[in-house]
């Protein structure tokens, strides 16, 4: 039987932020979720994208001369290609001379992404680090994350996955008891504010979170901290109580906002409802550090 492939929008070598040692990140495509913070939005669709660097733009018309599709016509006659019938070709990428549009997403092979994190192995034995599977959400290619979890374990590459938890529970215990270790997002625990921030229930991730623990699972808690909407006393109180439950995962790492998604979402032409966010000072992370330590919590800022 062929081996199924994936969407990968990115492979990240010497990452020290997603899991312990040096790590190579691998990003997959497409997401449940609908964060209105998310940090990765160009990994939310499970298509490829183009990313346009405007800046970069001659506006030289040969873009618009490949694209299959019809284009915007502006003022004076001028035109654009348009995103809403973009079908993801790539032939405007391969026609801009100035390096403005890049395509978001490839369709590779288990071997390929395999391989090219094996090139990585010497940090990983030196550092006790390995691959970390990322998104998006790798839960929403499960078959490729499973294919690549296989094929890692085969190679002795330790492995990660970064999960929000979202996916049907007989494949993210499937995936649990591969990989050698789970980061588990965790950002609202009131059920509305939950679904009204995200898109998604939360009843399902935190039954997900529980069985997988009663599974025994290695499991790392990552919990953004975005200010004015996860910082909030009354949520970290009930994260911390919502953990201390559990009856393995006692490590929790806090993962401050930062404002490096807003070009990407500039250069995706969408609207970053966050924009005049900033990110929570030092003394903040350690107030919220300390009040998840009074439950008895292992608490790391960043990582």
């Amino acid at each position: 039987m062929d081996r199924p492939t994936g969407i990968c929008f990115n492979i990240q070598r010497y990452a020290i932020h997603d899991g312990p040692g040096i790590r190579t990140t691998v990003f997959l495509k497409g997401c449940p979720l609908s964060c209105t913070w998310c940090h990765n939005p160009e990994g939310l669709s499970p298509d490829s994208e183009i990313l346009l660097v405007s800046d970069r733009c001659k506006h030289c018309g040969a873009c618009v001369e490949v694209c299959p599709s019809p284009p915007i016509v502006g003022p004076e006659g001028t035109k654009t290609t348009d995103r809403a019938l973009c079908v993801r070709c790539g032939r405007c990428v391969e026609a801009c001379t100035a390096g403005a549009r890049r395509l978001v997403g490839h369709e590779l092979t288990v071997d390929r992404v395999v391989g090219e994190v094996e090139r990585d192995r010497p940090f990983y034995d030196e550092s006790a680090g390995g691959v970390t599977f990322s998104g998006g959400e790798p839960l929403a290619q499960g078959e490729f994350l499973l294919e690549c979890l296989r094929e890692c374990r085969d190679r002795g590459l330790r492995t990660a996955v970064d999960t929000s938890g979202a996916a049907e529970r007989d494949l993210i215990l499937e995936v649990g008891r591969l990989a050698d270790l789970m980061l588990f997002d965790l950002k609202i625990l009131d059920a509305d504010d939950h679904e009204r921030l995200t898109g998604a229930p939360l009843a399902p991730i935190l039954e997900n979170l529980q069985a997988l623990d009663s599974e025994g699972v290695e499991i790392r808690i990552r919990f953004p901290v975005i200010p004015g909407l996860t910082d909030a006393p009354d949520n970290v109180a009930a994260l911390g109580e919502f953990v201390a439950s559990l009856e393995n995962t006692r490590r929790v790492h806090l993962l401050p906002f930062h404002r490096t998604a807003a070009d990407k979402y500039t250069r995706l032409e969408r609207e970053w409802t966050h924009a005049d966010l900033r990110p929570s000072p030092d003394e903040s992370l350690a107030v919220i550090a300390a009040a998840l330590e009074g439950f008895g919590l292992d608490v790391t800022v960043g990582g």
